[in-house]
């Protein structure tokens, strides 16, 4: 099933006199055109976007509830009270841990961490584990990317005497948990946040940062330089799809040069068995496509202690061993991913014939440690809101994905009787249901999403930069003005272009599955001629579809370095046919 993607041009605004913009900040009119295009409106707004320095972060003194949090910890360390660090499973969870334990380790405290397993403990604090860390003499709780939502469980850490702070940037339930401190972006002030989408490694960074401070103070020493940290706070932002902008450009920005540094043995070890130069500089959308997927198949197919582990090691050997497990885990979960992917795409064509609005699959043996991939896949495929559900003991649990600006969680909150429990984002989120409530939750779900879409109808769309001839993609100085714009992810995407009509010459397969095409494309006006590749697109257009035809595409810009040539090539996001004249175009 292809839903048609509609293309949305972003719209520049009139009267703007781009060389003059182009001038004063020393770029090309091409940049001033896709920055006026995605909304700058202030000379001096575009060059602090153009310039991310980390001067321009909010200091942690300045953040809503973060001092107190700060102060409550830093005076039980001080006193020698024996802390757990709580965090996630994923890459997010991971990042924070690994953060904390860095900066305590730093002045000499040994913390404890615990990482739930995905299967046998599911997300976020359980009373079990809680009781079992009491006995063995913790006293203090701090959560990381997690502990919003588990009012139970707080209530019954601070029955046992524990001192429990939350450091969350999950949306919160109607209550707040009973801790002692809860430092948490969603919930804080909103004139006086600074950043209300950290990721949850994002909020642990200017917490610690706060309490490196304080014990810097207290105990007479030299604070942990927090700039080390950034590399952890980049992975967990990346991998989270938080937006990109404001503080979190800044610290992600500040990431990638140490990623790129690889001054972390893990992150070396990471990007070796990713292929990849251990000094290599690291887009944005190379980490997410080729580091985070090996961090997170640790929490998914095993127990994320692996991939903790590897941020933490000193040695080189256990370094190289452990990413090459990261790294063989990733390669079962992308074979498991496939299959459970055709599986759920046979499910849903059936499926949306008594529920058309929205999607809700089910597999009993389907592997829960990758059935939000599968999930933001169908999205993609079939444009419905999705939840893909698993077994999980006596009930069922599932991961859900929504389309265009609908709001997941909200939807959520709408048929909460037909839940055990939810929580998530806007974007994502995960349920627990009933088996008996299964079919309840497809009528509920579906009609809460037929109500929604019709009030806000979505399509899948494109939003395009502009467009772009294929002399102007393949100039070298075009390429080095749009990494000006890194790093890329929510809120500030890859450009995309449009390009004019283009003769489609060759159409081959790429990658040994046959999964990809890679087309040959010629432009009459300049008789260029680039390479186009689209992932996962062979089912999609079949060499009959294209061969010989003349088409438009939405690409975005790429390099190829090839043996030690860099090429420049298009990476295909979607194809519109050209309608086809009376006369055929001679080309040489």
């Amino acid at each position: 099933m292809t839903i048609e993607k509609y293309w949305q041009f972003r719209e520049t605004r009139p009267g703007v006199h781009l060389p003059d913009i182009a001038k004063i900040l020393n770029i090309s009119p091409f940049l001033a055109d896709i920055l006026v295009r995605r909304g700058f409106t202030d000379v001096r707004e575009m060059d602090a976007f153009l310039s991310p320095r980390l001067s321009r972060l909010t200091p942690p003194s300045k953040w809503p509830d973060i001092p107190h949090a700060a102060e409550i910890l830093t005076d039980a360390l001080v006193q020698d009270k024996k802390i757990l660090i709580w965090g996630d499973y994923d890459v997010d969870g991971i990042t924070a841990t690994t953060l904390c334990l860095d900066i305590l380790e730093h002045h000499g405290i040994r913390a404890g961490y615990h990482l739930p397993h995905r299967h046998a403990e599911g997300y976020g604090l359980n009373i079990p584990s809680l009781e079992k860390m009491r006995d063995e003499g913790y006293e203090v709780l701090l959560t990381v990317d997690c502990g919003i939502s588990n009012l139970e469980a707080v209530a019954r850490a601070k029955e046992l005497g524990m001192t429990v702070v939350i450091s969350d940037h999950h949306l919160p339930q109607k209550e707040y948990p009973c801790a002692d401190a809860i430092c948490n972006p969603r919930i804080m002030p909103k004139d006086r946040t600074p950043c209300r989408e950290l990721a949850g490694v994002g909020v642990a960074f200017y917490l610690m940062a706060e309490v490196n401070r304080l014990l810097a103070v207290r105990m007479q020493h030299e604070p942990y330089q927090m700039d080390l940290a950034l590399d952890l706070v980049a992975l967990g932002t990346l991998a989270d799809l938080m937006p990109i902008a404001g503080e979190n450009r800044l610290l992600v920005a500040g990431g990638l040069k140490h990623i790129s540094r690889a001054r972390r043995l893990g992150i070396a070890a990471l990007k070796v068995v990713s292929r990849v130069n251990i000094t290599a500089e690291m887009k944005s959308t190379e980490i997410s496509f080729r580091l985070v997927p090996r961090l997170n198949a640790s929490g998914r197919m095993q127990h994320a202690d692996t991939a903790l582990r590897l941020l933490r090691t000193k040695n080189h050997t256990e370094a190289l061993k452990l990413a090459q497990e990261l790294d063989s885990l990733n390669t079962t979960r992308r074979s498991e991913e496939e299959k459970i992917l055709q599986e759920a795409r046979t499910q849903a064509r059936e499926a949306l014939t008594k529920y058309p609005s929205s999607l809700i699959l089910y597999g009993s043996h389907w592997h829960p440690g990758v059935i939000g991939i599968v999930a933001s896949r169908i999205v993609e495929e079939f444009a419905r809101p999705t939840f893909i559900l698993c077994d999980a003991g006596d009930h069922l649990k599932g991961s859900g994905r929504t389309l265009g600006d609908l709001d997941l969680h909200g939807m959520l909150t709408e048929i909460a009787p037909c839940l055990i429990s939810f929580g998530g984002h806007k974007a994502a989120a995960a349920v627990n249901v009933a088996r008996d409530n299964l079919e309840r939750l497809r009528h509920d779900f579906d009609a809460c999403a037929a109500k929604h879409l019709a009030e806000h109808p979505q399509r899948q769309k494109l939003l395009i930069d502009g467009e772009i001839t294929l002399s102007q993609a393949y100039c070298a100085e075009t390429l080095a003005e749009i990494a000006l714009l890194e790093p890329f992810g929510q809120k500030n995407p890859e450009p995309i272009f449009a390009s004019g009509e283009l003769l489609v010459e060759r159409h081959d397969y790429l990658g040994y599955d046959q999964k990809n095409i890679m087309l040959t494309v010629w432009e009459e006006a300049s008789g260029i001629r680039m390479v186009a590749k689209g992932w996962r697109m062979a089912e999609l257009y079949p060499p009959s579809t294209l061969a010989g035809k003349r088409v438009r595409l939405a690409f975005v810009l790429r390099l190829n370095l090839y043996r030690g040539l860099a090429t420049p090539e298009l990476e295909i996001k979607d194809i519109h046919g050209v309608a086809e004249s009376d006369e055929t175009k001679e080309h040489p």
